[in-house]
């Protein structure tokens, strides 16, 4: 079979700071943030009333009304950023290759939308009265599904669920699909609309949320920052397409870099906390590194988790220096671009990626804004408040979910 490479050949996003890939990249080196007051229901009785709602989103324009109806919020979101990533791939699925293209898209959480409405309906006017369609618009794997459908692809199908770092493993894991020999295009990434009546009061009551800048949106997700008071809910998909490397020379496609290297880990500690060592973490970096064959010192840049909450952002500063050695972190730009789009849960690694592969292609490293009050914990090069112009050949991208799951990236330049 021959030494087979992964690359980056097609981008998709939707997200609170822009519902296409030049819209959120523009965000991010403007330093845009897209945290706001809940639109979506009456939040004045919630600790937080703030969060990354996707705006303007009109799915409609490339769904049918029908299928729209049996499509949950998290759904509509990742056929649409999928549907971005094909085209901008300029990938076609045809019957001579449908199945060598497979799909793995993941989510956190899942069809929770439907699954309040539903239980509504149950309650109110009983079982005869629920949709037939409730499961399959409820199940993760939904994602999945209806992108193949959409695209007639019939390679390997599967969803990923590992919480916040859901998007990152389905790269991760359909990049060694690719590697294994089992597809040639995996399209990949992650998706969530977890902004409901129910999933805000589960992470409220779990004292996860920024509550403290209710009246300042825009200034309540601060990685790293001394004054952070916890992370901004948010929503929205992040899907790439990969291929592998010669398949995308044969058809002339962009490559916008190659998904070099993938470590994974878990903490078993607990059940939402990180370990506060850092160790897991770590461990997921340097299985990445190892496997992309790049040293600490050629790091150019992390797209770090940094959730903006009390118990990440000093763990995870303990793991990239556990990881990279002291002077290697100490040289590496560091942000968490969460600082404006907000946590996405499931769909924060598919979107940080895209991010990560644009640093690449651009020579500029987003911000984490915000940064006013540095955390004596946190003393790494944060790229504090204003984009960087900055040569990046090699990005790392981390993603941390509840239950201990750690996923890295390594994302390399192609020349």
């Amino acid at each position: 079979m021959g030494q087979r490479r992964v690359v980056l050949t097609g981008l998709g996003v939707i997200s609170p700071v822009g519902n296409n890939v030049p819209d959120f990249w523009g965000s991010l080196k403007n330093g845009r943030s897209g945290v706001g007051p809940v639109t979506r229901f009456d939040a004045s009785g919630y600790p937080s009333r703030i969060a990354g709602e996707v705006r303007d989103f009109h799915p409609e324009e490339q769904i049918d009304a029908k299928s729209l109806r049996r499509m949950d919020g998290f759904v509509r979101y990742a056929l649409v950023a999928a549907l971005e990533a094909v085209s901008d791939a300029g990938l076609e699925v045809t019957d001579a290759n449908r199945y060598r293209v497979g799909v793995l898209v993941g989510s956190g959480v899942g069809g929770l939308s439907v699954l309040e409405d539903q239980h509504t309906v149950l309650m109110e006017s009983g079982p005869r009265r629920v949709s037939p369609f409730f499961i399959p618009m409820l199940i993760t794997d939904m994602a999945s599904g209806q992108i193949s459908i959409r695209v007639g692809a019939k390679g390997p199908n599967l969803c990923v669920t590992t919480a916040c770092a859901s998007a990152s493993h389905s790269m991760g894991e359909a990049t060694r699909i690719i590697l294994h020999g089992d597809a040639d295009v995996m399209i990949a990434g992650g998706t969530e609309s977890a902004v409901t009546p129910l999933g805000f009061a589960g992470f409220c009551a779990a004292k996860t949320l920024s509550t403290g800048r209710n009246d300042d949106p825009e200034k309540a997700s601060r990685p790293f920052d001394a004054d952070r008071d916890g992370f901004i809910l948010s929503e929205g998909a992040g899907v790439v397409v990969l291929e592998e490397m010669e398949h995308a020379k044969a058809r002339g496609a962009n490559i916008y870099a190659e998904v070099a290297g993938y470590g994974l880990s878990g903490d078993a500690y607990h059940q939402v906390a990180p370990d506060p060592t850092g160790v897991g973490p770590a461990k997921a970096l340097v299985m990445a590194l190892e496997d992309a064959g790049v040293n600490p010192d050629q790091v150019d840049y992390i797209n770090a988790h940094g959730t903006s909450t009390g118990l990440n952002d000093p763990m995870e500063t303990k793991a990239i220096k556990l990881a990279l050695g002291e002077e290697a972190a100490r040289a590496t730009a560091v942000s968490s671009t969460k600082s404006m789009t907000g946590h996405l849960l499931g769909a924060a690694g598919g979107i940080e990626a895209v991010a990560c592969a644009l640093a690449i292609r651009d020579g500029v490293i987003p911000p984490t804004i915000n940064h006013d009050h540095p955390d004596p914990e946190c003393d790494l090069d944060y790229v504090p408040n204003v984009a960087r112009e900055a040569p990046v050949n090699v990005c790392m991208s981390n993603s941390l979910g509840f239950g201990g799951h750690n996923a890295s990236l390594v994302f390399r330049r192609i020349d």
